[in-house]
């Protein structure tokens, strides 16, 4: 699979976006009661149950996930780069790693609807970084790619 640098930074825009409409609830107490209660009752209307009772440890985590992944995505937003892709892709692989670990082990069916997003947009940022051919002696193969397609931005900061 072959996908122009432009093409690319469009992916790791979009999923800026979605993060940033998706996790924003999550990054402070009161917005996250109210999308506690929201994600709750949908879960119940889909069938796959309410989330747990809310408590103080639960809005801490759900707190701290929201402002990092904000801050997150508006730096993607701001200033996408390539390296942004590959670090969201690590990311997403991760935080998919402990959805399906919740969802094994009893956490709420409602993880479903999140997990997909995150494989989907961790494998199209990943794909283009392992999909490519080895460099010269000692590069990986995501090396030669994205020294093709990083733009270098010493000569803006003079």
């Amino acid at each position: 699979m072959r996908l122009p640098p432009a093409r690319y930074l469009r992916v790791v825009r979009t999923s800026a976006w979605y993060d940033l409409v998706v996790t924003a609830g999550f990054a402070t107490p009161w917005t996250y009661g109210l999308l506690h209660g929201v994600l709750s009752s949908l879960g119940v209307a889909l069938g796959l149950g309410p989330l747990p009772a809310q408590d103080p440890m639960q809005t801490l985590y759900a707190n701290l996930l929201g402002s990092v992944v904000v801050v997150w995505a508006v730096l993607r937003l701001v200033r996408p780069l390539p390296e942004h892709g590959l670090y969201d892709g690590a990311a997403r692989a991760l935080f998919a790693m402990w959805q399906a670990y919740a969802l094994t082990h009893g956490g709420p069916q409602l993880l479903w609807l999140f997990l997909g997003p995150e494989v989907a947009f961790g494998l199209v940022q990943l794909a283009p970084w392992v999909r490519r051919r080895p460099g010269p002696a000692g590069e990986g193969p995501w090396v030669g790619w994205a020294r093709q397609h990083t733009v270098d931005r010493t000569e803006e900061q003079t």
